[in-house]
């Protein structure tokens, strides 16, 4: 296992693999790297990906303080840091886009072009996901679980791919990591920091996502200056899964044809 170390001396665990220009990505809350082992090896034949267990999952240290997507952001300079990477094109999806938001505002010389999935700009702009659906991830252990699966998936897909999912948290994770995930990102507000995004951006939402509104994807793509917006239909919160084969070549070709941002 390979490690960087913040400057609070918190080990992160991160994985690179393939060759070529870097493609940081970022799961979702309470997630490890797996999130992404479905689709990582789509974007090998342009860019070498790195992932990275956020502190309180994976391998990395799980201290029990508090958390936030500003400090999420800072745990991934902290590996670009070590890997001696000065930019790298980010992609965050649900709690990682709003990791991915933090990093390109507040250290926009590390960021190239930046993706952002399913997720939302939080704080009192942000579309909170409806009370029927906090009530059933609020239920019993499995009748939560089986609630968090069809917010994630189509029973369709899920007929003819029965998993193991990687998207429905990190089992290894001590219940202290939970909690310190959910505020983070709970307390998420990016609205006035938006603005100062110059990456070339992509935003991408499934029409049907419930976890997290497809409102929100409106909102950060006339937020963020210039950013393009494109809507999946059908899909719901792991449309990067399930709709790979329409998702990736959206990624790929921001990747491979965007303009370097503005200073």
């Amino acid at each position: 296992m390979t490690y960087a170390t913040t400057p609070d001396g918190t080990r992160i665990a991160y994985q690179l693999r393939g060759e070529g220009p870097v493609l940081v990505l970022l799961a979702g809350q309470a997630n490890n790297h797996h999130w992404w082992d479905a689709v990582r090896a789509d974007f090998h034949p342009a860019r070498s990906t790195l992932t990275l267990d956020y502190r309180g999952t994976g391998d990395s240290d799980k201290p029990d303080t508090p958390h936030s997507t500003e400090l999420f952001a800072e745990d991934v300079v902290a590996v670009l840091d070590h890997l001696g990477i000065d930019r790298a094109d980010v992609y965050g999806t649900s709690m990682g886009g709003r990791v991915a938001q933090q990093l390109a505002a507040r250290h926009p010389h590390r960021v190239g072009a930046l993706v952002l999935g399913c997720t939302s700009p939080g704080g009192p702009h942000g579309v909170e996901r409806g009370d029927d659906v906090r009530r059933a991830l609020a239920g019993p252990p499995e009748a939560a679980r089986q609630a968090l699966l069809e917010l994630m998936y189509t029973p369709r897909w899920l007929a003819g791919h029965p998993g193991p999912h990687h998207t429905l948290g990190d089992p290894g994770m001590p219940a202290h990591s939970r909690r310190r995930h959910r505020a983070a990102s709970d307390r998420h507000d990016a609205w006035e920091l938006l603005p100062r995004i110059g990456a070339p951006t992509l935003v991408l939402h499934g029409t049907d996502d419930r976890l997290n509104p497809t409102a929100n994807a409106a909102l950060l793509a006339d937020r963020i200056p210039h950013a393009r917006l494109h809507l999946i239909p059908g899909a719901r919160h792991a449309y990067f899964e399930e709709a790979r084969d329409h998702a990736g070549p959206l990624v790929l070709d921001l990747l491979t044809t965007a303009t370097p941002h503005r200073p």
